[in-house]
């Protein structure tokens, strides 16, 4: 038995060819048991760190770039390159997450949010894609950035992610970019899931602290409201996961519909959130039991597992050809995010212990994704205590709205200043 046969059980071996490294590429089992490893990691660090508890930063964050590191040290040596099949697993978290989100979307919540705040986020999700290809773009120019490139680097990566750059990198291209725009757009836009993760916490700490504020005791999660602990027994998690998996695949025709809209870039998670809360209000106004408990259980499970696999599998050696020209828009539109959270989102949010949450959440898809969101809202509560508007409204909401505006402003603005 070869060595070469052993390791076809645990993943893919690549020798290295015309002086490339080696690689191996761990099959999806063994990624996921990494995740879990990451997993245990991230709680370990955060349990014995006053300050990453002080700072919120999300357990998963903090175990994931170590990882990262780590891997991009021993590719760098030249003794192998690590990979991991994580592109399937990824996708399903992603997905049952926003989906369990979206099942949290009560007729009742918005009732409970208000129409001032419901018009505040979406107002501020919009100036904040505005400024940030504002501020990008001149940024750029200062330096003597290509602008379409700038243009990447700002609510492309930022507001958008890794799917929306990777978007509009050929459309940008067609407009006169220079080769490489696509790459520079996935670059900046892994930086800017990592800048999302570490400053949400802070900020959301700055404002707390600054301001003296305190959750409501009274406001907790709907599981909890009754007062009574619901014990997660076999038959209903079973139900429960095959309705989550359900609602999942009733996602993909609304993913369908409003992915054809012209010139909206729609991820395929949005079809998922809307399947939740379609599913939940319809479960509700049938007086059926909405399996709160189980499904809130699984929607801590997904979003954990989410990142772990997202900052681990980050190839940090990637981004390291982008730096420069790249690394200086991205430090001004960390700037401009916790400079807009603390200025902007805060005052228009209420200027109250949620509205500091939110700001937390705000930093996470302003600079990453909607999961980071969601990770940064998780962290500063598990440290300061829950919010119900800023969990389950906030983060899904504003990435709705990103999700409409960013691609059409992205259009319009990119045309203006390419001269298509």
């Amino acid at each position: 038995m070869t060595l070469e046969h052993v390791l076809s059980y645990f993943g893919t071996y690549t020798p290295g060819k015309n002086g490339e490294v080696a690689s191996f590429e761990f099959e999806y089992l063994c990624t996921l048991g990494i995740a879990a490893l990451v997993i245990f990691a991230g709680r370990w660090c955060v349990s014995h760190s006053s300050a990453l508890k002080k700072y919120a930063i999300p357990a998963p964050v903090v175990s994931g770039l170590i990882f990262s590191i780590i891997v991009a040290i021993i590719k760098l040596s030249g003794i192998i390159a690590l990979n991991f099949d994580a592109k399937i697993t990824k996708d399903l978290a992603q997905n049952i997450f926003f989906l369990t989100v979206g099942y949290g979307f009560s007729a009742s919540l918005f009732k409970k949010a208000g129409g001032k705040l419901i018009f505040n986020i979406a107002f501020a999700a919009c100036l904040l894609i505005t400024l940030q290809d504002i501020v990008g773009v001149l940024v750029g120019k200062a330096i003597g950035m290509h602008p379409l490139f700038a243009l990447q680097c700002s609510s492309a990566a930022m507001s958008g992610g890794v799917g929306t750059a990777s978007a509009f990198g050929p459309i940008f291209a067609e407009w006169g970019a220079p080769d490489g725009v696509t790459e520079i757009g996935v670059a900046a836009g892994t930086m800017g899931n990592i800048m999302g993760s570490l400053i949400g916490g802070p900020v959301a700490a700055f404002l707390i602290s600054k301001y003296n504020l305190k959750a409501d005791p009274n406001d907790r999660p709907e599981s909890e409201l009754n007062d009574k602990v619901v014990p997660l027994v076999d038959s209903r998690m079973i139900v429960a996961f095959a309705m989550v998996l359900l609602i999942a695949a009733l996602g993909m025709p609304i993913y369908f519909l409003l992915d054809s809209i012209p010139k909206i870039e729609m991820p395929k998670f949005i079809g998922c959130l809307f399947a939740g809360a379609i599913a939940r209000n319809i479960i509700e106004k049938s007086k059926r039991d909405t399996y709160v408990s189980e499904i809130s259980a699984i929607e801590h499970m997904f979003l954990e597992l989410y990142l772990a696999l997202v900052l681990m599998t980050i190839d940090i050696t990637k981004l390291l050809s982008h730096l420069g020209q790249m690394g200086i828009v991205l430090v001004a539109q960390a700037v401009l995010m916790a400079l807009f959270a603390i200025l902007v989102s805060y005052n228009l949010f209420g200027r109250n212990y949620g509205a500091a949450v939110m700001a937390a959440g705000n930093c996470g898809w302003g600079c990453g994704s909607g999961p980071n969101a969601v990770a940064n809202t998780k962290a500063v509560m598990d440290t300061y205590g829950y919010n119900t508007i800023a969990w389950v409204l906030y983060p899904s909401f504003a990435v709705i709205i990103d999700d409409i505006y960013n691609p059409i402003f992205l259009s319009f603005f990119g045309k203006i200043i390419s001269g298509s």
